[in-house]
């Protein structure tokens, strides 16, 4: 069994800036498609990015295209959010999620809290 865990959520105004982490624990993610999802309160579930296992294709989401950026480090098996001129919208729970090949999203994490001020 793997497992996600998600951090480096918090506090932070708006036009400020976040480092979510999500580190791989009981299996490799190497070969994993990564990615990171958040859902607001009474909002759905929504996709944010994502990254290939090497690292050589990444989809954002229109909503964050500009401002987040994601990375890997498959020795570490780590994948990282970079998040800037985060905006109030910005507010969410953020999960980190894996897929093998196109068997779906199959490993989730717990989520991490991001809140944005004003």
């Amino acid at each position: 069994q793997g497992q996600l865990v998600e951090s480096g959520g918090g506090l932070v105004q708006a036009g400020g800036s976040l480092r979510l982490s999500c580190a791989a624990s009981g299996r490799t993610f190497s070969r994993y498609t990564m990615g990171w999802f958040r859902q607001a309160p009474g909002k759905e579930r929504e996709f944010v990015v994502s990254i290939s296992w090497s690292g050589a294709r990444t989809d954002y989401a229109d909503l964050v295209k500009g401002r987040f950026t994601i990375s890997r480090d498959n020795a570490k098996n780590t994948v990282y959010l970079q998040m800037n001129s985060l905006k109030l919208e910005d507010t969410a729970v953020y999960y980190c999620s894996a897929m093998e090949g196109a068997r779906g999203w199959q490993y989730w994490g717990q989520g991490t809290q991001v809140t944005v001020s004003s």
